[in-house]
């Protein structure tokens, strides 16, 4: 990665992290007042649910509006609807109004990401460039993740502790309110690069044109399958270490170890980009990720479990880079953010519904054989994976 694109890069990973760890924040806030409000965990399912829901409609939209617009427009925007997601959280901490909280501070981030990795994919001038980029911007929300809900539970037991219960949550709304806004502090000065002219009589763009690509069915197919993947491990995980017995700080270790393994491979990624091949990469991860899950049901102790999440981690976490290097190649650019758009629609839309799936499954099958079958399906992927070599590489 050239010096010229580290300082402007860092910024812009400064400002994900700051509006990722907004709705990170959010995301463990406010289901816990909702418990403390004798709300039932089906209520607060239905509100984490709401985090990703806005994203399923609103990513089409705010992908077209940054082909249109830039980085700056669909960011400050952004930024808005996020600070005030958080403060109408601070002024009315009720049901209703973090419900709508959840699907602003959800619907921000979001937009804000599409937006961001269109500018730097643009910004890159090669595809190693490119792995690179997107190998730095990854670690980003693994950033947030931690963050966010460290600072937000800090303040509702400690500012909670001191001045009661309501006014922890509140101070936790304005510290994530006010995160949000210094993504506007990082990205203001971002310099906006040349806007893309589509082709005379391009027409208006529609997504069925992006989904009649191969490729671009192809990378959305095997995006899906390993996101699948992401949310079964989160899902069945608990349940299974539950039924063994496991205590809860023993299944968040797993859990931890898991997403610890994933932000170091993307903190090496960058370094080894120039020697790896995106699909190379994404379809050995898949076989991988296939093996893993055959075995993970069968792990005699919470040991092998959580090392079996680390290998799982470092498996999937080096997936990401590649997908978004595989897009911006194969995506004509003045179209870019859509195409993104529609990638995190179709992430978001398998959010919601797949734990509602796997639930199912798992009441049929067991948890065992949810692994198995999702292990499985992902197995199956691994030669659409292969089959996303630009044509340059194949023989």
């Amino acid at each position: 990665m050239t010096n010229s694109l580290n300082a402007p890069l860092a910024r812009l990973i400064a400002g994900q992290i700051c509006i990722h760890a907004c709705m990170a924040g959010m995301r463990l806030a406010t289901p816990l007042l909702a418990l403390d409000q004798g709300y039932s965990a089906a209520a607060v399912g239905v509100l984490l649910a709401l985090f990703a829901l806005t994203q399923v409609f609103l990513a089409l939209p705010a992908g077209r509006f940054t082909d249109r617009h830039g980085l700056r427009r669909p960011m400050a925007w952004s930024v808005a609807m996020a600070f005030s997601g958080a403060a109408i959280a601070v002024a009315f901490p009720v049901f209703p109004v973090l419900c709508l909280s959840a699907l602003m501070t959800g619907g921000a981030t979001g937009a804000a990401v599409i937006a961001l990795q269109r500018h730097v994919g643009r910004a890159a001038s090669n595809p190693t460039q490119l792995k690179q980029v997107f190998g730095w911007l990854s670690i980003g929300p693994a950033v947030s993740n931690f963050i966010g809900p460290f600072a937000a539970g800090l303040l509702i037991d400690h500012a909670g502790a001191t001045a009661g219960a309501l006014t922890g949550y509140r101070a936790a709304f304005a510290l994530m309110a006010l995160l949000s806004l210094f993504t506007w502090f990082w990205v203001r000065h971002a310099r906006e690069l040349p806007p893309v002219v589509p082709a005379p009589g391009a027409g208006k763009p529609r997504v069925l044109d992006l989904l009649r690509e191969p490729m671009m069915r192809r990378l959305l197919l095997v995006n899906w399958l390993l996101a699948s993947c992401w949310d079964v491990h989160t899902f069945v995980v608990p349940i299974l270490g539950h039924e063994r017995g496991y205590s809860a700080s023993v299944i968040g270790s797993i859990l931890g170890a898991f997403a610890i393994a994933a932000a170091v491979i993307r903190v090496f990624l960058p370094m080894l980009a120039a020697h790896l091949r995106e699909w190379v990469v994404v379809s050995s991860a898949m076989a991988t990720t296939a093996l893993l899950f055959a075995v993970y049901p069968l792990m005699p102790s919470a040991l092998t479990m959580g090392l079996c999440s680390v290998l799982l981690g470092l498996t999937l976490g080096s997936v990401q880079p590649m997908i978004m290097s595989t897009l911006h190649q194969i995506t004509p650019p003045h179209r870019q953010g859509e195409a993104l758009g529609l990638r995190l629609m179709t992430i978001n839309a398998s959010s919601v519904m797949m734990p509602l799936l796997f639930g199912a499954a798992g009441a049929l099958i067991g948890v065992s054989g949810v692994f198995w079958v999702v292990g499985a399906a992902v197995g199956a992927g691994t030669r659409p994976a292969w089959r996303l070599r630009p044509p340059a590489h194949r023989r």
